[in-house]
């Protein structure tokens, strides 16, 4: 025991270590200290890879920014932000590379560029849909084979001259010439899939015959590529052939069982966890993730690349109930935005421009760059061609099968890493990568621009001759003959398109709801099927006629997501499975009309075009578009009750929308702006205030809403003439013959006494602003449209039905103040009714009018309070009359009509 504490009084005696000590920890104040943040350090890398990867990012998106205004793919940006940050360029600057890209640090960036690139190849896996392959195997069979084998042999015969010409460069394994030609092979025939996804939507070609092709012939293409790139990599990994021969039987075991012994179990999983009805849960993205990494160790270990892995789980994933396009959604952003930008990046370091330095160099970069075109371009043509397609569509489809992009890139990679290309012949190939796909888009608009896809579509329906002229239609003008005009414009409405939006559905429902034919009513009793045979005959219901059809069509932002090019591709299971599209047809059901409805996923600056094509192919007679209750064109905006009021109607891309829509617009056009038309009175917004109560500002949410006593509905429609208010009148009593609907039809006759106000000139209105009908005036009146306005007025009161009479007033007022007299009539004939169903208020777009409204807007606006701020899109779109009406609150929606010009 004394020796125990003998020792224990020693040891407590020694000296504490002192600051001047040789062992001493690590700083740990960082550049408080006097750190160099890009001193890279293998014990904390993270510093460096942050620096690395903040400048890669950057560096892309500022390059995507101007190349997406040329509607080039996010890619091109990459491999150019690659090339610049690479010795071609930026590592010239004596230190840049050293300071930023150290070679200590590149194995960390490597291996994170690995990662993501793991990740993006079962992402492509799961974009590639063997469905289509299947339901098109001709055609993808035969423009696939000859878009592949005439690339592959002429890569083949070019490959002699480069494995001769650059093989004895230094840092390359000994391979065989025929490993080598496989590889320039491959390189040459493969196809970027996922870019060609996108630049076919971008281009709005998904849907069409060209489309089918290219997007069949590209998912064979694409697996038989990474097939070919496989064994090519096998071969250069093994050491003898045998070995090889052994790498490729494990391969195809494995692929085997991944389809009949993994899969089924997977799917089993997946029906239990509900994630085909729900969307894939976290547990199943986290199984899924595992077994992606768990294919690309096994396809590591065996000799194959680990990429390979991933892609093959990627293609065994189900499409079905949207699985494929969920789970891309939970992974696609830190893939696109993150990993793949790293991996190009490390392209770029390995790519050095100033290695083609001689005339033989770039006689070699031309001449791949020429067989990488022509062999995909004749060979895809030819066999389009050979499919019964015209010329221009066969060109179209050889040019997109020339697509390269990075799947080009990372086949390179995969060369350079196997040190089967030297840096040079990499750095050929990667220009070769750049151009081809710089190329696909320009040259797809000149051989099959948009014109000449409406005129083919147009001629393959029998609408025209090749040289447009009409077919089956009399092209005699009616223009001359009024009488003939006036029957052309009286049609019934029969067929009608609503632009769908999410947030516009419960007044769209009231709207809608009007126009539909009177429900079935009880007139028989139901029996049992046991007891039907004691009932008669006359008992059976009748069905009623159901003359109006409406189509309903939502459209979805296209976006650089693979998820939304996934989307665009499925879009028929989109469409089914749509909720906004689904409760649309559940309410034609209730509501005795005829309904039907799709998805359209199309970039934001497309909408209006492709509003007016739908239309056009639907034969519609009017489209109905709902303004937005948000203020934005996305349907994911969300804003509170008193902000969205305020920024509805400001000035916006929504607002721009419609007014391109109307410029274009192939028929009839009801632009519906909502104003508590679904309900009989606004809720208040709650305010927080003090008070002596245990309620929340929630507590009364959960309330259920009582029925509406009353469903009426009052319309005034406040007449001046022109082709726009004869349209809206017509469609007014359309509107009247509903049994729950009254209507007060005022005729606004303008005094035609000199000095009145609805005749003096508008400040600062042109021509131009005329032709284009953006201004709710016109230049002068005339007295001959005054009297055919007057006559049809006349025609149209004296042509009312005894059922309609009790419930439409058609008056008469003469004024030289007709703002005035309208706004004044409209407030006290709308939000009357406190239980009603919400009124309505129809006007005309007033583009042809002989009304001129002169200074009597702002006059009317000074006088009365203009009590909301409306950005000046809203009177140019909507009019004058709309402008005053919605600028002041009136307490009714309002429905502005633009009839279709002869």
């Amino acid at each position: 025991m004394a020796s125990i504490v003998t020792s224990l009084g020693t040891m407590t005696a020694k000296p504490s270590p002192t600051p001047t000590a040789s062992v001493r920890a690590a700083h740990q104040g960082g550049i408080l200290e006097g750190a160099n943040p890009t001193h890279y350090d293998s014990k904390n890398p993270i510093i460096v890879f942050i620096i690395q990867a903040g400048i890669i990012i950057i560096f892309c998106r500022l390059l995507q920014y101007p190349l997406s205004k040329i509607r080039q793919p996010t890619v091109i940006a990459e491999i150019i932000g690659g090339i610049l940050l690479g010795p071609s360029v930026l590592g010239r600057i004596p230190g840049f590379s050293d300071a930023i890209f150290p070679k200590e640090s590149l194995p960390n960036l490597s291996l994170a560029a690995n990662l993501g690139l793991v990740l993006f190849l079962f992402l492509v896996g799961l974009e590639v849909d063997l469905r289509l392959l299947l339901k098109n195997w001709k055609i993808s069979l035969s423009v696939g084979a000859a878009g592949m084998a005439l690339p592959f042999g002429l890569g083949c015969a070019i490959s002699y001259g480069l494995y001769h010409e650059f093989r004895e460069e230094a840092g390359l394994v000994p391979i065989s010439f025929g490993t080598y030609m496989l590889f320039v092979g491959v390189a040459m025939a493969i196809t970027a899939f996922p870019v060609l996804c996108r630049i076919l939507t971008e281009l709005k070609l998904l849907g069409t015959e060209v489309g089918l092709v290219v997007l069949s012939a590209g998912v064979g293409n694409d697996v038989v590529g990474w097939i070919l790139l496989a064994l090519c990599v096998a071969l250069v990994n093994a050491g003898t052939g045998i070995v090889a021969l052994y790498v490729l039987l494990t391969s195809i075991a494995y692929i085997l069982f991944l389809v009949f012994a993994i899969r089924p179990v997977f799917l089993r999983i997946l029906k239990k966890s509900g994630s085909f009805q729900n969307g894939p849960t976290q547990s199943m993205v986290a199984l899924t993730i595992l077994l992606c990494f768990a294919s690309a160790f096994f396809t590591g270990i065996i000799g194959i690349h680990p990429i390979f892995g991933g892609f093959l789980v990627g293609l065994i994933c189900p499409h079905d109930g949207g699985f494929a396009i969920g789970l891309a959604e939970k992974i696609e952003d830190l893939v696109a935005v993150f990993f793949l930008p790293l991996y190009f990046a490390l392209s770029g370091l390995s790519t050095n421009i100033g290695l083609l330095d001689s005339g033989i160099t770039w006689a070699y970069v031309i001449a791949v760059i020429v067989v990488a075109f022509v062999g995909k371009f004749i060979g895809g043509t030819i066999a389009a061609r050979l499919c019964k397609m015209v010329w221009r569509e066969s060109f179209t489809v050889g040019v997109l099968m020339s697509c390269k992009g990075l799947v080009e890139l990372i086949v390179l990679n995969i060369g350079l890493q196997a040190k089967i290309l030297s840096t040079r012949t990499f750095t050929i190939f990667v220009v070769m990568a750049l151009i081809t796909t710089f190329a696909t888009t320009p040259l797809t608009l000149a051989f099959y621009p948009p014109w000449y896809q409406k005129k083919l579509g147009a001629w393959k329906r029998g609408e025209i001759d090749w040289d447009e002229n009409q077919l089956g239609h009399d092209t005699h003008s009616i223009d001359s003959d009024p009488v003939a005009m006036d029957k052309q414009n009286a049609y019934e409405i029969r067929r009608m398109l609503v632009y769908l939006r999410l947030e516009s559905l419960p007044s769209l429902f009231t709207f809608i709801s009007l126009l539909g034919g009177d429900k079935p009513g009880r007139a028989f009793n139901r029996v049992h099927p046991s007891k039907a045979s004691t009932v008669t005959d006359e008992a059976a219901p009748v069905i009623q006629k159901r003359p109006l059809q409406i189509h309903g069509l939502r459209m979805l932002e296209l976006t650089q997501r693979l998820s939304s090019v996934m989307k665009e591709s499925e879009i028929d299971d989109v469409s089914t499975k749509d909720p906004v599209v689904n409760s649309f047809h559940t309410f034609g059901q209730l509501n005795n009309i005829a309904t039907s409805g799709d998805v359209e996923i199309v970039p934001e600056g497309s909408y209006a075009e492709t509003l007016a094509h739908s239309a056009s192919e639907q034969g519609t007679d009017m489209i109905l578009l709902p303004w937005s209750e948000s203020g934005s064109l996305s349907e994911t905006a969300t804003t509170t009750v008193e902000r969205s009021r305020e920024q509805m109607l400001q000035n916006g891309p929504h607002s721009q929308f419609i007014a391109a829509f109307l410029n274009q617009a192939p028929c009839h056009a009801a632009v519906f702006v909502n104003n508590n038309l679904n309900s009989s009175v606004e809720k208040d917004q709650q305010s927080l205030s003090p008070m002596k109560s245990r309620l929340s500002l929630r507590s009364g949410h959960g309330i259920p809403s009582t029925p509406l006593p009353d469903r009426a509905h009052h319309i005034f429609f406040p007449f001046f003439g022109g082709l726009d208010d004869r349209t809206a009148l017509r469609f007014v009593l359309r509107l009247a013959q509903n049994a729950d609907v009254t209507a007060t039809i005022l005729y606004v006759e303008v005094d035609q006494s000199a000095g009145s106000a609805a005749h003096e000139a508008v400040p600062g209105q042109t021509e131009g602003a005329r032709k284009q009908g953006v201004l709710n005036v016109t230049a002068a009146s005339s007295q001959e449209s005054v009297e055919k306005d007057k006559s049809f007025f006349s025609v149209m009161m004296d042509s009312v039905s005894s059922e309609l009479e009790p419930r439409v007033v058609f008056e008469t007022v003469q004024t030289t103040r007709p703002l005035e007299v309208t706004y004044q009539r409209a407030q006290s004939e709308v939000g009357q009714g406190r239980k009603s169903s919400g009124d309505l208020i129809v006007l005309g777009r007033g583009r042809e009018n002989h009304v001129n409204f002169g200074s009597e807007r702002q006059q009317l606006l000074s006088s009365v309070g203009q009590t909301r701020q409306l950005g000046s899109d809203v009177g140019q779109v909507l009019g004058d009359i709309a402008q005053i009406l919605i600028a002041t609150e009136v307490k009714a929606s309002l429905l502005v009509i633009q009839a279709v010009k002869d």
